[in-house]
């Protein structure tokens, strides 16, 4: 069961408040709720860039909750990729450039010009950030976390800055991913619609699991509205 509590002054605020929860190899899984419902913590101890207050942490049979600073990072760099709602991508590179900076890190990696075809962007190599639409940004985002093969792909929020349009392009790309490399995939949201893709959902409010369900047909982002 993970807990988590930050002191914020002199409140203790309780972020998550013992979640039992598993992300299976594969599996492309959203964990939905509002703002403040524990979405993001969970996601950030799955990727090793926080701890629980409580509970054990499990990876493949490894357990990182006592793991140190270098253990975590050597986590994060093999083992999972991250997806943000703001792309991070470096202004001064292009696109090719952006995702070689992940391969030059991992063991087995995907070679850029792969990845970046992976996402729909093979025509896009050589544009620098500022030359692509938000939603182009994104893929290169994805592009860059899943150059490195990872087991494990968090993305929070993927969607959030882009419009519906773009924002179904960019789910079909995780979908596509997910299918291809297999990578078990958590997707944070807080747009009850996207949660139709998944295969598994998991609504968190106050910090607390309010419900998992399997949906009974998985609908395919290219089907979506919102």
């Amino acid at each position: 069961m993970l807990s988590k509590t930050y002191r914020m002054g002199e409140v203790d605020v309780r972020a998550l408040d013992s979640v039992n929860f598993t992300l299976d190899r594969g599996e492309l899984l959203v964990l939905l709720g509002a703002s403040g419902s524990g979405k993001s913590t969970l996601l950030n101890i799955l990727g090793g860039l926080d701890v629980p207050s409580a509970g054990r942490v499990f990876f493949g049979g490894r357990e990182l909750t006592d793991a140190d600073e270098d253990e975590l990072t050597d986590y994060r760099r093999r083992s999972v990729g991250f997806v943000f709602q703001f792309y991070n991508l470096i202004p001064s590179l292009t696109a090719r450039e952006n995702v070689a900076l992940v391969t030059d890190i991992a063991d087995n990696p995907l070679d850029a010009e792969e990845a970046l075809a992976l996402v729909g962007l093979a025509d896009r190599l050589d544009h620098f950030p500022a030359q692509l639409s938000g939603g182009e940004q994104q893929r290169v985002a994805i592009a860059r976390a899943i150059a490195k093969r990872p087991p494990v792909l968090l993305c929070d929020e993927p969607t959030g800055a882009l419009d519906s349009r773009t924002g179904i392009l960019v789910l079909e790309v995780l979908e596509r991913v997910n299918r291809e490399l297999g990578s078990a995939t958590a997707l944070i949201t807080h747009n009850a619609p996207i949660a139709e893709i998944a295969d598994r959902v998991v609504t968190l409010a106050d910090g607390r699991i309010q419900s998992e369900r399997r949906p009974g047909r998985v609908v395919h982002a290219r089907d979506l509205t919102w």
